[in-house]
């Protein structure tokens, strides 16, 4: 193991050379109306157990979106509720209107929600009516998934976007979700200035030595990733992305090396107010598959693996990951 951890190590101090020896202080933002949140925030992160969500009734097949259903969320959610308590969503329409309401019914601590399109006002008049009705639940926006990683929008339209959100939404934490190395660029740092706290996604599955590493250094990796991201932001630092998925074997992948990895990690990246890791995802997705926006600056075709990150399987039936994570003991206090 050491053999493998030694050159990662390496790896991740040439990644990022010029951000965070040029920063002389970590990056934030400090506006003061979101202090309450980011404590929740913060709280959150120490105490509770964050996943990832998309609605198991939402599908996109060649473009078409088909709507999440209230019924399906709730089962969904009753479903996580004894294992997970903070939830990052992925948009904020399409049915995802009714997560808010239901998670704050079921005893949820805290709510990211996701912003697919932040460029789409009436997303952006969704995810604001959630912050003003659930100003207990939600802890912060995500603005996007990988937007900057996939060229689908710029540090500068993305500093913009935040500055106007946070006159608008000023009790809000903001962020945006990107790959971790997308944050080291010098370029970042003024978008990083603004943002309240920091969504990364880490994945060792697309690093090129991963498949004949061991679990050890998989997490490891992680954990020097969210040490390097402190040096250069000041906030609270969410993986909101990493994992392992369950298939296909051909690939190296089964639900033993996901409940390794994610054991392993707990111990790597203890949880603290300062960073912590969401499990991603909560349920598999046979859709996303096929679908290009799964795997950003993948090769064009079917990516089987983007089906089976989830902790459930599609039928929300929890895999060996899920049922060795022991419940919540004391849920949270309701609103």
């Amino acid at each position: 193991m050491q053999r493998l951890i030694i050159p990662l190590l390496a790896a991740l101090s040439a990644a990022a050379p010029a951000a965070a020896a040029g920063a002389a202080q970590p990056a934030c933002a400090t506006g003061q109306a979101a202090a309450p949140a980011l404590a929740r925030l913060r709280t959150a992160l120490a105490h509770g157990r964050f996943v990832t969500y998309q609605p198991t009734a939402l599908t996109v097949s060649d473009g078409r979106i088909r709507s999440a259903d209230a019924a399906s969320i709730r089962a969904d959610l009753s479903v996580l509720r004894p294992r997970f308590d903070s939830l990052v969503t992925y948009d904020a329409i399409h049915g995802a209107e009714e997560i808010p309401a239901i998670a704050a019914a079921l005893r949820f601590r805290a709510l990211i929600i996701g912003v697919w399109d932040p460029l789409d006002e009436a997303e952006l008049q969704a995810a604001g009516d959630a912050v003003r009705s659930h100003p207990d639940l939600v802890v912060g926006l995500s603005l996007g998934n990988e937007l900057l990683f996939a060229g689908r929008s710029d540090p500068g339209a993305l500093g913009a976007l935040i500055a106007r959100l946070h006159k608008q939404l000023p009790q809000a934490p903001l962020s945006v979700s990107e790959p971790f190395h997308i944050y080291y660029r010098e370029t970042a740092t003024p978008l990083l200035r603004k943002l309240d706290f920091l969504l990364a996604n880490v994945h060792p599955v697309f690093q090129p030595w991963f498949r004949d590493a061991d679990d050890g250094a998989s997490a490891q990796f992680v954990a020097n990733v969210v040490d390097k991201l402190a040096a250069v932001h000041c906030g609270p630092i969410l993986v909101k992305e990493t994992g392992v998925p369950t298939a296909p074997a051909s690939a190296g992948y089964n639900e033993a090396r996901q409940a390794s990895f994610y054991q392993l990690l707990r111990e790597w990246l203890p949880a603290t107010g300062g960073h912590a890791f969401a499990y991603f995802a909560a349920f598999d997705a046979p859709w996303r598959a096929y679908d290009a926006l799964a795997a950003p600056g993948a090769p064009p075709g079917v990516h089987p693996e983007e089906a089976h990150w989830g902790l459930y399987d599609a039928g929300r039936e929890p895999k060996q990951a899920a049922r060795e994570l022991p419940p919540l003991t004391s849920p949270p206090s309701p609103p």
